[in-house]
């Protein structure tokens, strides 16, 4: 099935990466007092490099407002559009997660996000990428793992949990977007180099 390329249809993709393109990690690390967060770690503006700032309470606010992105486009873009331009909203705000215009598309790396946005879709798909992530990050100790599993194991869900072939094709690449914004942790994973999650 072709997705109706409207006028609507257009708005609601642009709204959908305006909503995603917001670097809510940036807002609050400044307005805190911490600085520029793309000075910090390794200069990512998602939860986990917050996180690096000390501060636990910024991380999940920032954790929270990038998965909210996620939820608030598919359901503005359903409630506006059907449940395909939904599924294609929520990958657009993953993209404009990663790849904000506002800073020069040097963004995130999209998991919280992704998450909200698979939870949206189908609550079931949100099921499956929190217990995989929880069960990856509890055998290997690493976040970067976890999340790879997570939106793999998505993907597949999405062929038994879902009858839709567009809601999929977004989901796989979504997912692609997630492990490509990855490169580096996958490439430190193999070479034994990662960062495993504190026990503190």
């Amino acid at each position: 099935m072709m997705l109706p390329l409207s006028f609507s249809t257009v708005i609601l993709i642009i709204v959908a990466y305006g909503i995603g393109s917001i670097p809510f990690g940036l807002i609050f690390t400044k307005l805190s007092g911490h600085g520029d967060i793309r000075n910090i770690g390794s200069g990512n503006i998602g939860a986990t490099n917050v996180l690096r700032t000390g501060s636990r309470e910024l991380a999940v606010l920032t954790l929270v407002f990038d998965a909210g992105k996620g939820a608030v486009a598919v359901v503005v873009a359903g409630h506006f559009g059907d449940h395909h331009i939904a599924a294609l909203a929520g990958l657009v705000a993953v993209i404009g997660h990663c790849f904000p215009v506002l800073l020069k598309f040097k963004g995130g790396k999209g998991v919280a996000t992704s998450l909200a946005v698979f939870a949206t879709i189908d609550p079931r798909l949100g099921g499956v990428f929190a217990t995989v992530w929880l069960l990856m990050a509890f055998l290997s100790r690493y976040s970067s793992l976890a999340a790879l599993s997570a939106v793999l194991a998505v993907s597949v869900g999405s062929f038994v949990l879902l009858d839709d072939i567009i809601s999929q094709i977004c989901i796989l690449l979504l997912s692609a977007l997630v492990w490509t914004r990855h490169h580096s942790n996958i490439g430190r994973l193999l070479a034994g180099t990662e960062t495993k999650i504190s026990a503190k």
